[in-house]
């Protein structure tokens, strides 16, 4: 019977200051327990203990959340003496070194844990275990810490697993992920080997005295939480001329996946000789907790992408874990060229009626990112396409229950049961071994997307009650990426989300409350300001000096005037009452620079719980996270004709001879936006209108006060209809 040694690591404070990535390795973990158990000695139990525990796989990780803390830097000696002779009466020669120290920052109320996996006998186990009760640090000699360790078994480990508040990290043998050292056959003997070279670093020769690096211990690096290999496939008529998509209903998706599950079963099975794995990883067959890591997943994927597209599948997307029994390129064989659909033939004739439908390669994947499997797609708002088969008996658990009241919409008992339905969607979240934090829950029967199917239509043919299903729209307090599978039927076709589309480099906050009926729009976009780079400044460390993309300001305090603009834009948008922060790209309609990448994330992490903000007389305001969709917002959509809103400030004052008019002033703005010519640029005392020949996406922000709200236009309804 296989059983879990499991270590739960707690530190005494909230602060990390160890080297190398988060979580702490578990050669760093197998260090502390070496550490622990030499201190009244290191006898032969303890010693056989630590040697079975480095022959062991890599052990599982659960850590909290981390994020850098601020940077602090020390002014020490420099032990560089060698270079003056070892003359100590030089030494005011050598400059002082500076050591940098920023520690990480979490919660030190959730432990971590490491769990490695172990048949046989418990005794070397139990010496760990007691090993483990006198560890007394984890990282540097800052870092105090305790741990405890016990034996439990897997169905315990998978439950604290499913109920760990933070992220889940697995190892797997390939693959690509976080790289953490881990214990190796021989690491004890290497870790003895340096500590008595250490002690004899510096020897004397001919009255010198030399310094020797102690040889570096033996550890074995192990990928982390490796991405699956994905397949893409298409379902095509292979023998009608061009071989045409076969489209699949939608609502059908669970007999879809049935089909190509058996399909791929019975080809790879002849293959493995009856021995069981092909069923346990694809159908689920005498599969346990722990051997859900290894399941291959069959993904119907809908056509999406635009309003009016047909949502039938056209696509199926097959992931294959790292860690796999099966090699992804056996799959793949597994897979290609699967029938769907038999020929229908004429009895008497022979002839072909109608062409097979198979399963093909698919030549490209750009289909894959309007499901935000990309990293450039990821989203904070993420609604589901097929819904998600949720558990009738669902624990009410880390959410807020006025708040799902006051969401739900209806009579008392549908009410309850969509509260009933959040508290499931979040369970499933865990199952699913998603962390991220929840900032908003809606469900109901209805879909979100016009051409779709009500969540009961899935039912049919499958072993879910139509009281299981509904569609779920979720909103996380940071962007993720996908692809994202949720629910009981995720092996089966179902809980398939996908992104909403969103404008990337706006960050949007709705105003709940708190705005003052005479509030100024410049005063409000001054206190945004100044909130967003008092948070960029935690973010990134007291000591470090804000860049230009927050300021404004270039390193000497001047106005940055650079011809561009390369700062943020801070928005009061009243007429929706709401606050934008938008990013330069966004502005100049243009991709962002490398560097405004890594501005844009900072900000993102910076401004993430934003919910109250100080404006002074216009009020202490207080925020909600919202998304803009770029096709139906106004600052935002595609238009022909867009009116100013907020008033302009033009860039150069109007000379009498007429040359610097106000259109002129507009057109030279526009071309500055790299927007396409304007046909006209109409005036009407203190309106503007400006016209184009082709729909322009937003935002039009033009003049010289566009950074604080100025000069910004909205769309004309009739001319984005008509276009």
């Amino acid at each position: 019977m296989t059983r879990a040694l499991l270590i739960s690591v707690r530190f005494h404070d909230n602060r990390y200051h160890g080297t190398g990535d988060w979580p702490p390795s578990p050669a760093r973990l197998f260090q502390a327990l070496v550490a622990a158990a030499t201190l009244p000695g290191l006898d032969t139990d303890k010693r056989n203990a630590l040697k079975w525990l480095e022959k062991l796989g890599a052990p599982t990780i659960a850590a909290p959340a981390a994020h850098s803390g601020q940077n602090v830097n020390l002014f020490v000696p420099n032990n560089d003496l060698d270079a003056k002779g070892g003359d100590v009466r030089r030494i005011a020669e050598i400059r002082s070194a500076t050591k940098h120290i920023r520690p990480r920052l979490f919660d030190a109320t959730v432990p971590l844990l490491y769990i490695w996996h172990f048949d046989g006998d418990e005794s070397q186990a139990k010496c760990i275990c007691n090993i483990a009760n006198d560890l007394y640090q984890l990282g540097r000699g800052v870092d105090m810490a305790w741990a405890i360790g016990e034996l439990v078994d897997e169905a315990r480990v998978e439950e604290q697993l499913g109920d760990y508040p933070s992220v889940i990290y697995r190892p797997s043998e390939s693959g690509k992920g976080l790289a953490l050292d881990c214990p190796d056959d021989g690491s004890l003997d290497s870790l003895e080997i340096r500590h008595k070279a250490n002690a004899q670093r510096f020897t004397h020769v001919n009255s010198k005295t030399q310094f020797t690096n102690a040889p570096r211990p033996r550890f074995r690096t192990v990928s982390y939480n490796s991405p699956a290999a994905r397949l893409l496939f298409e379902l095509r008529c292979t023998t009608a001329p061009g071989a045409p998509f076969a489209p699949w209903p939608l609502k059908s998706a669970a007999a879809l996946v049935r089909t190509l599950r058996d399909g791929a079963c019975a080809r790879l099975e002849k293959h493995f000789n009856g021995s069981g794995v092909v069923e346990k990883v694809l159908i689920g067959r005498n599969a346990t907790e722990a051997d859900k890591t290894q399941r291959i997943r069959i993904i119907p994927l809908p056509s999406i992408g635009h309003v009016h597209a047909d949502p039938d599948i056209r696509r199926v997307l097959v992931e294959v874990p790292p860690d796999c029994p099966i090699r992804a390129d056996d799959v793949a064989w597994g897979f290609a060229g699967l029938e769907v659909i038999s020929p229908v033939l004429n009895e008497e004739t022979g002839e072909i009626l109608s062409s097979p439908v198979e399963l093909v390669k698919a030549d490209g994947d750009s289909m894959l990112a309007h499901y935000g499997v990309t990293e450039e797609r990821t989203s904070r708002l993420w609604r589901s396409v097929t819904p998600l088969a949720l558990p009738e008996d669902a624990k009410r658990r880390r959410i807020n229950p006025a708040k799902l009241r006051e969401e739900a919409k209806g009579g008392k008992e549908r009410a309850d049961e969509q509260q009933c339905a959040c508290y499931a969607v979040i369970q499933a979240l865990y199952h699913a071994g998603r962390r991220e934090k929840v900032a908003g829950l809606r469900v109901q029967r209805e879909p979100f997307y016009a051409k779709g199917e009500r969540a009961e239509a899935f039912a049919t043919g499958t072993r879910f009650s139509k009281h299981q299903l509904w569609h779920v729209e979720i909103e996380f307090a940071e962007a993720v990426s996908g692809p994202l599978l949720l629910g009981n039927g995720r092996y089966s076709g179902l809980g398939l989300m996908a992104p909403v589309q969103q404008v990337e480099g706006v960050l949007a906050f709705s105003i709940v409350d708190g705005l003052a009926a005479d509030a100024e729009p410049l005063q409000l976009a001054r206190a945004l300001r100044r909130a967003v780079m008092t948070r960029v400044q935690n973010e990134m460390g007291a000591r470090e000096k804000l860049p230009v993309f927050f300021t404004g300001h270039e390193a000497d305090g001047s106005t940055a005037r650079r011809g561009g603009h390369a700062h943020l834009a801070f928005v009061p948008d009243l007429a929706r009452q709401r606050l934008l922060v938008i990013a330069p790209h966004v502005i100049e309609h243009r991709k962002p620079f490398k560097d405004e990448c890594d501005h844009l994330k900072t900000l993102a992490r910076a401004l993430a719980g934003l919910s109250e903000l100080r404006a002074g007389r216009a009020g202490k305001l207080g925020l909600k996270r919202v998304e803009v969709n770029p096709d139906t917002d106004p600052l935002f959509a595609p238009s022909k004709a867009w009116a100013v809103a907020t008033p302009y400030a033009p860039t150069r004052h109007a000379k009498r001879n007429g040359r610097d008019s106000l259109q002129n002033d507009v057109l030279r703005e526009v071309q500055r936006r790299q927007l396409p010519v304007p046909l006209a640029v109409e005036e009407k005392g203190a309106n503007l209108l400006l016209r184009f020949s082709v729909a322009v996406p937003g935002p039009v922000m033009l003049g010289k006060t566009m950074h604080f709200g100025g000069g910004l236009f909205t769309c004309c309804v009739k001319e984005r209809d008509h276009t």
